[in-house]
């Protein structure tokens, strides 16, 4: 079984790409904690995610299920726990959304002193995902 949408216009040039020992289960925390958006999801004729794009904002982050094969799990293999950070608008009501649903806060939301305000949060299968308000810039070359 597989979904997707219509493409979006643009696509984001770095998308961070994890593996799940259970992946239905991080696609469920992802989309209802954190509030992504599921673009597409393919599955093999047994139910394993394959392949899995979430999008909050203009991002993006793929994922799949451990275990499934293929080059980028051997790849993958024995490799340890990702970081992702992610902008959002508010990071307080981000943060209540993600407590409301369980989700193991490692740092709560602070000012930093590079003027940002951010919080991190631990997903069910150890990835930190950092969530605030800044935003990286790219210098026009």
């Amino acid at each position: 079984m597989s979904e997707q949408s219509a493409p979006s216009p643009s696509s984001p040039s770095v998308c961070p790409s994890m593996l799940y020992a259970d992946a239905r289960a991080a696609v469920r925390q992802l989309t209802e904690a954190f509030g992504f958006t599921t673009v597409a999801l393919f599955e093999d004729e047994s139910g394993l995610i394959l392949h899995a794009e979430l999008a909050l904002g203009n991002g993006i982050v793929m994922l799949g299920s451990k275990g499934a094969g293929g080059e980028f799990g051997a790849a993958m293999a024995g490799a340890g726990p990702a970081a992702v950070y992610v902008r959002v608008d508010d990071v307080d009501a981000h943060h209540r959304r993600a407590v409301e649903h369980g989700v193991e806060v490692v740092a709560p939301p602070t000012d930093q002193e590079y003027g940002a305000r951010d919080y991190l949060a631990r997903d069910r299968e150890g990835h930190i995902w950092s969530f605030g308000d800044y935003r990286p810039q790219i210098a026009a070359v």
